[in-house]
């Protein structure tokens, strides 16, 4: 169940830490000394004892990194963030050659006419991203009307032939078994919480979908200023696919 959070960790560096972390409302941030800054969405379940009591702020990235397998959601968020402010970069993505515009950053090149595609999470993108699905499903822990609740995953996904999963659930833990779901789909993971790490590819992503953040005082006054809304504004988007 966790081989996904290990490949995940195992990429991080030792020699880089981490010196802000803050949970806001909506978006949690990690930043680093050599300038990384990095994002996941919010999980406001703090019930379970933390792993780092002290917070996560001071530790070398692999350390503070590991807190995404907390079952104390709020901290796993801020071990996401910081994974993410390692992976995520400006640096990263020239390297890997992954920056893809908004307007088709997860879908580009995918017929998705007559398919069944599942969607795992309220997704922002564009409206014309789905056009010409034979049947869209949109799975939802808090449904909204028209969506399925998250309990018809089992379900509906086994059905799919292209599911679209938010990077969320790396944090509530549901990543695993959605995958196992999802074994004989297109399966793309999805939105601000998606590290831009390759290894993710040899596990059963047909792509990882994310953004960078550009804008760092905007991107913090966003988180610190509890704003609701995605943070795209502040960044830009990537794509990497597996073969």
């Amino acid at each position: 169940m966790w081989e996904i959070y290990d490949a995940l960790l195992s990429g991080l560096p030792e020699n880089e830490r981490v010196t802000r972390a803050l949970a806001g409302d909506f978006w949690t941030l990690a930043e680093t000394d050599s300038g990384g800054l990095g994002l996941a969405m919010t999980t406001p379940w703090n019930q379970r004892p933390p792993m780092f009591p002290g917070g996560v702020d001071g530790l070398p990235v692999s350390a503070s990194a590991g807190a995404v397998k907390s079952w104390n959601l709020e901290e796993a968020g801020l071990g996401m963030a910081a994974a993410n402010a390692y992976y995520n970069t400006p640096a990263r993505m020239a390297a890997l050659g992954a920056e893809e515009p908004y307007g088709n950053y997860c879908t580009r090149g995918l017929d998705l006419s007559g398919k069944t595609v599942g969607i795992v999470g309220h997704l922002k993108m564009p409206a014309e991203t789905l056009l010409g699905a034979r049947q869209v499903y949109i799975l939802e822990r808090n449904p909204q009307p028209g969506d399925w609740p998250d309990s018809a995953c089992d379900f509906l996904l086994p059905e799919c032939d292209v599911v679209l999963i938010t990077g969320s659930t790396l944090v509530n833990k549901t990543l695993p078994h959605l995958m196992a779901l999802c074994k004989n789909a297109c399966t793309i993971l999805t939105g601000p919480t998606v590290p831009m790490c390759p290894a993710l590819l040899n596990l059963g992503f047909s792509r990882l979908a994310g953004m960078i953040v550009t804008d760092a005082a905007a991107m913090r006054a966003h988180v610190q200023g509890r704003v609701p809304g995605p943070p795209y504004p502040f960044g830009k988007t990537f794509l990497l696919k597996g073969d």
